[in-house]
């Protein structure tokens, strides 16, 4: 690891913020220690990350992790995609053949069943691979989806990067429960 976790004992800042990112009684993950070298950062991402896997987000569940697990795939961030596929995948039913095709496929792999999905794909990859959407996209998107929705996929997207560039340049190492790539291949 480039940027060591915090290991315990924290101080009481970097406990109580460590204590609100993680479920009750589980230890927090390497990402949320290694952001705890930073405290005030980790408050500012602890309020924006608990945003969006909440339901004040406008989006569901389902499209969010198809935006998470599809952003962290592409950035070959192993880490948190193994942790988001192991958490939420089964969730908000995706099958195996869904999590290979967002790891490694396209937004016209035979497994999509909906449009929405496939456009929700095509958007993270169009802003990954251009950092804008072409007109078209956008009325398509426009059609399936409000404005709200649409700013959420979009910033989700870039909040993965983030995460992804921090956690690959950081070399954090898998967590024990998370999925790996290698499995899907």
């Amino acid at each position: 690891m480039r940027i060591q976790p915090q290991e315990p004992p924290y101080t009481d800042d970097v406990a109580s913020v460590l204590e609100r990112m993680m479920p009750p009684g589980i230890p927090p993950i390497a990402l949320f220690r290694t952001f705890a070298n930073n405290p005030a950062m980790t408050h500012g991402v602890n309020a924006w990350g608990s945003y969006y896997l909440s339901k004040r987000s406008s989006l569901d569940m389902r499209t969010r992790e198809i935006v998470i697990d599809r952003t962290t795939a592409r950035c070959d961030c192993e880490y948190e995609w193994g942790i988001h596929i192991a958490l939420f995948a089964e969730r908000v039913g995706l099958t195996e053949d869904q999590v290979r095709s967002l790891t490694f496929g396209a937004s016209d792999d035979e497994c999509w069943d909906t449009d929405r999905d496939r456009l929700v794909i095509e958007l993270v990859d169009t802003l990954h691979d251009n950092a804008t959407v072409d007109d078209d996209l956008a009325r398509r998107l426009a059609g399936e989806f409000s404005p709200a929705q649409q700013l959420d996929m979009m910033l989700l997207t870039g909040w993965y990067h983030g995460i992804s560039y921090v956690a690959t340049a950081a070399a954090l190492p898998a967590e024990p429960f998370a999925a790996r790539f290698a499995t899907y291949r």
